[in-house]
């Protein structure tokens, strides 16, 4: 069974709200975990999944991106225009895990202190299913 996770902040346009794994129920979902906001690689990435998020509502599934920054910081990504660094509108929220509890318990943090990367996510995509099961990383 995928880790639960509640009570985290998240942005979806220019909303923060409390997202839980639990309000997925009933719908497929693909999380999307990336190290940083404001990085050159990410925004293809995540702007190519809200291009596709139709595409995935008509298989019953839903879109969230996660990274260990704060919601505002990725509220300030998403209005930071494209043509400049930024994601712009996108059509899915984006969790900040700044406890970087969600990544650690999907396994995809980086603890080790030498790492360049330590405290950021991994790259990483888990799809979950409408009951709950990981069956896919």
């Amino acid at each position: 069974m995928a880790p639960q996770f509640k009570n985290i902040n998240a942005v979806s346009g220019e909303v923060f709200k409390t997202v839980a794994l639990d309000d997925y129920k009933g719908k497929y979902l693909v999380m999307i975990f990336y190290p940083f906001d404001f990085t050159y690689v990410c925004p293809t990435e995540l702007i190519a999944y809200s291009e596709a998020v139709n595409k995935f509502e008509e298989l019953n599934a839903k879109i969230l991106g996660i990274s260990t920054d704060s919601h505002h910081t990725h509220l300030a990504w998403i209005k930071t225009p494209r043509t400049e660094g930024g994601l712009g509108k996108l059509e899915y929220p984006l969790l900040g895990d700044f406890s970087k509890d969600i990544s650690r318990n999907y396994g995809v943090l980086v603890e080790d202190p030498n790492d360049i990367m330590f405290g950021a996510a991994l790259r990483g995509i888990f799809i979950i299913d409408a009951s709950g099961k990981v069956r896919s990383v």
